[in-house]
This record gives structure tokens, sequence and C-alpha cells, in this order.
């Protein structure tokens, strides 16, 4: 990606050579800032100076991918452009008996326009970067989602299951955040709260104090956690333990009931579809998560990958709370995502069974949103 960049934009532009050395010797810096906090936090690395470089190196991947997609169109809109005319040429030769005179650009006009078309896009690009980085670091959205349930009993009408997920607390999103989470969902008064995986990318000793603010979330029925992907590539076990520290039962392929006055609600949650790579007592179970379990008027699973959702309706559960997908968070994300999960945001209807789908309440990787605004989502079981 960063080699196409340079290719495109600075070698066309015709620099001295000692600018074109600095601007490759910047993209390839910007290039490493990117790489470099992964690396580190692998590794057990970090620090302040660990979380500026990511601010920087993510921020600006975030830019470059804009502007590889940006690029691409361009230089695709160039190719059949210079093929259309190509074949009109051929064509006039052929009927004119090659009598007609074919028309040549000026290079230096042509060099002009070249440089102008990516200067703007340069200039298009950073403007969508600073919408998308706006729309990442602002307060998440209130979503409110209604969800009918046949079996529902009037003691359970109007229950109010608030989600988070997708946090990826990390170098750059930090305490503050997470504190404005928690105020928010304590504002809404939930009947219960449940965190649906990908709360961390980095260490328990690392983000300890980040997640601190998780403890203060207030409801009821209690708290719930399951694990998402990342917390594999974090530490699961020593993050379990510690989600466990911090208030939430973890549901680790297990259900607990919760009872309000003569109605039963089955809430299940199943390990991350991806755990078993990690290890084997991970395996998602959306069935084991149920078994043993008495009759209940409504059946809930969480699970984080959208793609629990074939098992989730073999097992006959009433509704499914994923994450995950970000709502592919920007473009062109979406196809990716679009590429490995059945469904990518929103309320759907799966057979017998409905899911949801949380666009995530923070964000992975670049500092941007365009497209998928973050969500606090509020489940509200209703009677059919």
């Amino acid at each position: 990606m960063y080699g196409y960049i340079g290719w495109r934009l600075i070698v066309p532009a015709g620099f001295l050579r000692t600018v074109t050395l600095l601007l490759w010797g910047i993209l390839i810096t910007l290039m490493i800032s990117f790489l470099l906090p992964i690396v580190m936090r692998f590794n057990g690395v970090g620090g302040a100076w660990i979380d500026a470089i990511a601010w920087i190196g993510y921020l600006s991947f975030g830019f470059f991918t804009l502007l590889l997609v940006m690029l691409v169109a361009k230089d695709l809109i160039l190719l059949v452009v210079g093929g259309i005319r190509k074949l009109a040429q051929i064509f006039s030769r052929v009927t004119d008996s090659g009598q007609t005179a074919v028309q040549t650009i000026d290079p230096k006009r042509r060099w002009l326009l070249m440089n102008s078309i990516n200067a703007g896009i340069l200039g298009v690009t950073a403007a969508l970067t600073g919408y998308g980085m706006f729309e990442a670091l602002r307060d998440p959205d209130v979503v409110q989602v209604t969800v009918p349930i046949k079996t529902l009993p009037p003691d359970l009408d109007g229950f109010r299951i608030i989600q988070i997920t997708d946090l990826h607390v990390s170098h750059t999103l930090k305490r503050p955040f997470v504190q404005g989470v928690v105020d928010k969902v304590n504002g809404l008064k939930p009947d219960l709260v449940v965190l649906t995986g990908d709360l961390v990318d980095g260490s328990v000793r690392e983000l300890q104090d980040d997640v601190a603010p998780l403890a203060d979330l207030k409801a009821p029925c209690g708290s719930y956690f399951i694990t998402g992907n990342h917390e594999y590539y974090s530490g699961v076990q020593q993050w379990v333990a510690e989600v466990a520290r911090l208030g939430f039962t973890v549901l680790l392929n297990e259900h607990r009931i919760i009872k309000r006055g003569e109605g039963r609600l089955l809430l299940a949650g199943v390990t991350d579809h991806s755990g078993v790579q990690f290890s084997r007592d991970h395996v998602s179970d959306p069935q084991g998560a149920s078994a043993g379990a008495p009759a209940c008027h409504a059946r809930v699973l969480l699970a984080h990958q959208p793609r629990s959702i074939f098992a989730a309706a073999e097992a006959g559960y009433h509704y499914v709370i994923s994450g995950h997908t970000h709502g592919g968070q920007y473009f062109p994300y979406h196809f990716l995502a679009a590429l490995a999960q059945p469904y990518i945001s929103g309320l759907h209807v799966h057979g017998d069974t409905r899911i949801y789908v949380s666009r995530g309440t923070g964000y992975w990787g670049p500092q941007i949103r365009i497209g998928a605004p973050s969500e606090i989502t509020v489940h509200r079981l209703v009677s059919a």
C-alpha cells in the first residue's frame, strides 16, 4: 500500500532528488510508526512514547488506506478512459483509411493535470480523515432496539439489556473514554449489562487502570462478559480473571437464569468463534452453553461474532446479541467484513431467531469511523 502510494504520488510529482528522498523517508517512517506499537505490544513493551507513536501511526494508516482507495479508483478511471481513446483512434484509422491525424496531448499539460488531480485527492482524503477521527472519538450513539418474543410473559415485557462491545481499550483509547461510556450506560438505567467481547488490545498490566471504570457499572440483574477474538491476542486467562474482578459474570459456554417476577430469562454466552485456535477449552458451543437449563420464557445468546447465528438458530435461541464487525468502521473494510460474516450491523431475522449486530462502542486501529458510528445498544424485550 505504502509503495503504491509513493509510486503514484511522489514519483509523478517530479520533485528534486532531495525532496523525493525526503518524502519517501517520511512515508517509510509512517509505515514503521504503524507497525512498531503492534510489535511492542506483543513483546510487553508500553509507555507514553509508544502511545504517542501509535496515535500517529494508526491515524496515518487510516489516511493512507483512504488515499489508496482513491488513487486506485483514479487509475482505473484513467485506464478505462485511455482504453476508450485508443479504441477510438483505431476505429478512426480504419474508417478514414489512416488519413485522420492523431491528436496528441502536451506532456506539460498532462503533468499539470495529473498532479492537480493528485493534490485534490490528497485534500479530500485529509478532510475525510478529519471527519472520521471526529466520528470515532465522539460519544457513542444510543441505539434503541425492540425485540419481539412470542413467549415473553408480562413480568419480562420491557426488560432492557444494554450492550457495550468492541471497546478496544489500547494505545489510543484510554480511561476517559471508558469512564464516559460507563456514565452513559448508568444513566440509561439498565436491567442488565452485557459486554460482548474485544474489550482490549493489550495486557492486564498495561491496561488495568484504563478499564477500571467498568467496575462502576450498575444494573439490578448484573453485568455479563464474553470473550472476543482480541482477548485471545492479549492474554485471555488473565483478562477473564480481571473482568471477573471488576464485577462481571463471565460466560464461557455457560448460562445463567435471570428471574423477574414469574418470568424466566435464559442468558447464555459463548467463547469467541476463533477461540479454539488458541485453546481447546474455548471451542464456541451455543448448544452446550444452554445444556441443563430449565424451561425459560426467553432464550438469549451472547456471541461475539455474527457467524455464531447458524449454531444458535439450531440450538433454539430466540435472540442473539453480537458485535465484532464494527459495522465495517470505514470504507473499504465494509466489504472485508462482509466476506467473513453473514451480517454486518443492525437487526436481522434468521429462521426463527433474531440477531442484532452492534457497530461497536470504540474502534480498532485507525481512529476513524465513516458511515458506521459507534453505539451503545439498548435491547428492549417485548411480547410479540
